[in-house]
């Protein structure tokens, strides 16, 4: 087991090299928290923090808004994220993200982490951290405790592939034990319920012949799209689609060309970020010649969807919703 001693700690414990976070928070009941240990299970290895964290920077926006749908942004030092993953005008937690300063328009470092004062930091592999450019460890040893992005848990099996549970299983694993390591669990509860009930809704109105689909996020010589272990193959599966690429191992990974020619999906669903908009995503796809006898390409059924609602975050369910609503019209459409 991980234990994260706290800051406080540091002076006595210059030595370990596994810091850790923490201060008061309030429980939901208003009364104050005790500054006592919480234990929970991140990515396969129980962690133990001191203290509740207070000054949390975060990386990358699915994360940060999993902060702010818990209520936490008076525990957030800042959030780092490129300025291309969506406006911030009319989401839901327009007001936190006004409170929050924005530290990074790249991602989070150790520098930057530093230069907040922060005690935690929440991000994941390949959302923030990297073996080339930071990792837990370098945290660790420079005094500051670190949380990982369940979605991007490494597979112990492959180590390099991640994912080890369904995604909505890691969205709500990690509003699960943020709710403990804050001592906010009964919002945690009680989002985990109004989001099972979103997903339950849809599911309950999934067409009898499911419209296979494709993730498209980017790329021209190979596409990028979505493994089994990252948030889209849950969206298109609850939605009442099937991920053709379900087959994949991993979360976020490449395919060739010629396999989405071989299983010839009814829907190609764009994820929309980056310096290529989702109009011009659309126009190559819908021009691209090995494409041209493709169902969705024939039929024109290419669907937007934003960054923010195809990693894992509070705005998941929303996505699921939005795209069965698309998929119901497809399969009715015959």
């Amino acid at each position: 087991m991980r234990k994260l001693l706290t800051t406080a700690s540091l002076g006595l414990a210059a030595a370990v090299t596994l810091t850790g976070c923490g201060a008061k928070v309030a429980h939901d009941d208003g009364k104050a928290a005790k500054a006592e240990a919480v234990t929970v299970t991140n990515c396969g290895e129980k962690v133990t923090y001191d203290k509740r964290p207070e000054r949390v920077v975060t990386n990358d926006i699915g994360i940060t808004e999993l902060m702010f749908a818990l209520g936490l942004e008076d525990r957030m030092a800042g959030y780092a994220m490129p300025d291309d993953k969506g406006s911030l005008k009319d989401v839901p937690y327009k007001d936190a993200y006004a409170k929050v300063k924005w530290i990074s328009k790249d991602r989070v470092t150790k520098e930057n982490a530093l230069a907040a004062r922060a005690d935690l930091v929440f991000a994941g592999w390949n959302y923030g951290f990297n073996e080339n450019a930071l990792t837990p460890d370098e945290l660790h040893k420079a005094g500051i405790g670190t949380y990982l992005l369940t979605e991007s848990c490494r597979n112990a099996r492959t180590g390099t592939s991640r994912g080890i549970m369904p995604p909505l299983d890691a969205l709500y694993t990690d509003l699960e034990n943020l709710g403990k390591i804050f001592g906010v669990e009964a919002r945690a509860t009680k989002l985990i319920e109004e989001y099972k009930a979103t997903v339950a809704g849809v599911h309950a109105k999934i067409p009898a012949k499911r419209p296979s689909v494709f993730l498209y996020d980017s790329g021209q010589d190979q596409p990028f799209t979505s493994g089994r272990y990252a948030a889209p193959e849950q969206i298109i599966s609850e939605a009442g689609g099937v991920n053709i690429a379900h087959d994949l191992k991993d979360s976020w990974t490449t395919v060739g060309w010629e396999t989405v020619v071989e299983r010839n999906p009814d829907v190609i669903v764009i994820n929309d970020y980056g310096a290529t908009s989702a109009k011009k995503k659309r126009d190559f796809l819908l021009s691209y010649p090995p494409l041209r006898n493709v169902s969705a390409i024939k039929n024109k059924h290419v669907y937007v969807l934003d960054y923010a609602d195809l990693v894992e975050s509070p705005r998941n369910p929303s996505a699921i919703e939005r795209l069965g609503g698309y998929l119901r019209e497809v399969a009715d459409a015959g």
